[in-house]
Formats: structure tokens, sequence, C-alpha cells
């Protein structure tokens, strides 16, 4: 049973034999019994695809233009590589990246049908739907929510590239030059504790991941 998980982000298996993400406890098991999440005939879903990995791009490419050269508009709607935004720190400087949530997977957005399955199966760099089988599984309502809200909705995620205890130098501010013992790690308000010596005593400050660097 497939199983596709947008909290666990682990693979597990997919249509066609290609491994799939996992979903800790839901969607494969779980999909079997709860078929008002799926579309019925003729309805829209939303499915996933497993590619090769580093791929994808190229696949939602490949796909798009296969679309609109086979005129499957009215079967095929949306092609999304899953990704989210996160706040890099590198020498200081701050950079919003974009990164794969599941890497190795295209979502699909489709009526399915033999010719629709046709077009997306076959297209380049492709290996397979996850679902049971040869039979491609829908992701319900929730698990499409949750994807999506992962990809802007949210604000930006700091990525945290420190560790309580470390020793870090302080590269902005009033305090620039400073070495440091990190003490907290506020992850998600891209802030930290660090203490600094200062007149012989243990002084506490409060940084943003941009004003500390790690000592290399």
């Amino acid at each position: 049973m497939a199983e596709f998980d947008p909290a666990q982000k682990k693979p597990a298996s997919a249509a066609d034999g290609a491994a799939a993400p996992s979903e800790g406890d839901a969607l494969a098991s779980g999909q079997e019994g709860r078929d008002e999440t799926k579309p019925e005939a003729g309805e829209k879903g939303w499915y996933v695809v497993h590619t090769y990995s580093g791929y994808e791009n190229k696949v939602k490419a490949n796909l798009e233009k296969r679309v609109a050269s086979m005129n499957m508009e009215g079967k095929i709607f949306r092609v999304v590589v899953p990704t989210e935004e996160e706040i890099e720190v590198r020498e200081g400087k701050k950079k919003i990246v974009k990164r794969k949530i599941f890497p190795g997977y295209v979502m699909v957005e489709m009526i399915m049908s033999d010719d629709s399955w046709y077009v997306v199966r076959n297209t380049p760099g492709v290996t397979g739907f996850v679902g049971t089988g040869a039979k491609p599984l829908p992701l319900s309502p929730a698990e499409v929510k949750s994807i999506l809200r992962q990809m802007g909705i949210e604000e930006p995620r700091p990525r945290i590239m420190f560790s309580v205890g470390e020793s870090v130098k302080v590269i902005t501010g009033p305090f620039q030059g400073f070495i440091g013992t990190v003490r907290e790690v506020q992850g998600d308000k891209g802030k930290l504790r660090v203490t600094v010596s200062m007149f012989g005593r243990e002084t506490p400050l409060e940084l943003d991941f941009g004003q500390i660097e790690k000592l290399s």
C-alpha cells in the first residue's frame, strides 16, 4: 500500500515499484477505508507521481508541454513540485531559498482516466504513481491542504544552523568581535541566546541568526 505523508516526509512504496514518501499511519493504510476522500469518476483529484531523483522540475516542464500538445487541459490541470521557503544564513547574510518538501515526487491535479494516466505515466522522468499496485490513489483534501500550506502560506522558517553549547562569533552590532557560547536556540524566531565574557563576567545576549557565525 502506498503512503505519502505531508508531515513525516519518509519514503515508502509507489505504484510500478517506485519508492514513495510515507505517512506515519495514514495515507496508504488509511486510504482504503475512506472512499469519501476519493474523487468520483470524472472528478478532479490530486495524485502523487514518483520521479527520478533531481528530475522534479524537468518532469513538471515535460508534463505541462505534453498536456498542451496532446490537448489534455480538460483532464490534467496543475502540476506542482512541493517546495517551501526557508531562511538560510551564510556569512552573516540572510537569503530566502526554496527547498523541496518531498524530493523525488510531483503532485498532479487531474481527472484520472486511461488517457490521462497514459500522458502522465509516460512523461520522461516519471517512474510511477503512488498507489496500490498499478492503481493510483488520490490525496485527501486534508493532505493537499497541509502540503499547499507548507508551500507559502506560512512564513519562511529559519534554518537552524547552531546548537546549544557551540562557540560562535558576533559579527555585527555593538558586541561585534566577541566570542560567545550558545545557550538557547529559538528556531521559530530566528534568534538565539548567547553568553559572552565581559569584565570577567558572563553576559547574556539575544541575537539574530544573522548576527553570528560559527567558529571555523
